[in-house]
C-alpha cells in the first residue's frame, strides 16, 4: 500500500496558456485511469482532493508487492501533470490483520500439548493456522478501497519508552486492550470503513490506517472516543492526520481549472 501526497504549483500551471492546461490535464487523467481501473484483481489507485495545508491531491495505491507500486510511481513521474506537483509526503506500509485472541488460543493449544516454541512442529502448526485464517480472512487482507465520499489516513506507533512500553506487555495484556479497542471500532462499523496496514521496517511509523466514511464529522466522534481506551491513551502516538474527498479521475479537469 503506498500514499502519496502532492502539492500543487498552481502559480507554474496558470501561467501556462488553456490549451497546454486542457491538453497536460487531458493525458493526466488517461494516465491516472490505466491505474484507477488496473488488469490484475484485488489492485486499486483512488484520487482525493486534499483539504489543508498539507497537499492538494493524495493517491491511495494498492498492489500485490512493492515491484509493483514502484512501476505506479514511475508511471506517475512521466506524466506531464507530474512537472507541477511537488511530492510533500508518502507512506508505504502492507495490508496486515491484528490476530491477537486467534495467536493466543494458537500457542495456548500448542503448550498445553506440550509442543515447545520454534521447533519443526511447532512452526508448522503456525504456518498451517496462519494459511486458514488468511483463506478465510481474505477479503481483509485484500481488501478493495471503500467507495466513499471522504477519507482520513494517519500513522501510528505504540509507545516503547522506559516507562511505558507496548512490547514488555504480556501477550495476554495486548490481547486484553486490544479487544477492548476493537469493540469501539465495531460500534461504528456502519459507518467507516477501516485498513489497517503495518509499515514496521517500511516507513518511519509502525502502522497506517485509513478511515472511509460519507460523513467526514464520524472521523473525529470515532478518533475521540477511541482517545478513552487504554491502548490509545497509554501507548499510543499518532502523526500527522491527512484528509481528502473523492476525485473521480474523469472529474481531474474541473479540478485543475478551480470548477469542482
Amino acid at each position: 500500500m503506498l500514499h502519496q501526497m502532492y502539492r500543487m504549483n498552481w502559480k507554474a500551471w496558470r501561467a501556462l496558456s488553456e490549451a497546454e492546461r486542457q491538453r497536460i490535464g487531458s493525458a493526466a487523467a488517461q494516465g491516472l485511469m490505466q491505474m484507477v481501473t488496473p488488469a490484475q484483481k484485488g489492485d486499486a489507485t483512488v484520487v482525493y482532493s486534499m483539504l489543508g495545508h498539507k497537499g492538494d491531491l493524495m493517491l491511495v495505491h494498492l498492489r500485490q508487492s512493492v515491484e509493483e507500486l514502484n512501476r505506479v510511481e514511475l508511471a506517475l513521474a512521466q506524466l506531464e501533470l507530474h512537472d507541477y506537483l511537488e511530492l510533500r509526503h508518502s507512506y508505504l506500509s502492507v495490508v496486515e490483520l491484528g490476530l491477537y485472541e486467534s495467536s493466543a488460543k494458537t500457542y495456548g493449544a500448542l503448550a498445553a500439548q506440550d509442543v515447545a516454541p520454534f521447533t519443526p512442529e511447532w512452526t508448522k502448526s503456525i504456518e498451517e493456522t496462519r494459511a486458514r485464517q488468511a483463506h478465510a480472512m481474505a477479503s481483509r487482507l485484500y481488501p478493495a478501497i471503500p467507495e466513499t465520499k471522504y477519507i482520513c489516513f494517519y500513522p501510528m506507533d505504540r509507545k516503547r519508552g522506559e516507562e511505558v512500553n507496548w512490547y514488555t506487555e504480556s501477550m495476554a495484556d495486548r490481547q486484553r486492550m486490544m479487544h477492548e479497542h476493537g469493540m469501539i471500532g465495531r460500534r461504528y462499523a456502519d459507518e467507516v470503513k477501516q485498513i489497517i496496514s503495518g509499515s514496521i521496517g517500511l516507513d518511519d511509523w509502525e502502522w497506517g490506517v485509513d478511515l472511509f466514511a460519507q460523513d467526514p464529522v464520524v472521523f473525529k466522534k470515532l478518533i475521540y472516543e477511541m482517545r478513552f481506551d487504554e491502548v490509545s491513551a497509554k501507548f499510543g502516538l499518532f502523526g500527522a492526520f491527512y484528509v481528502g474527498v473523492h476525485l473521480p479521475v474523469e472529474r481531474l479537469g474541473a479540478w485543475l481549472s478551480g470548477t469542482l
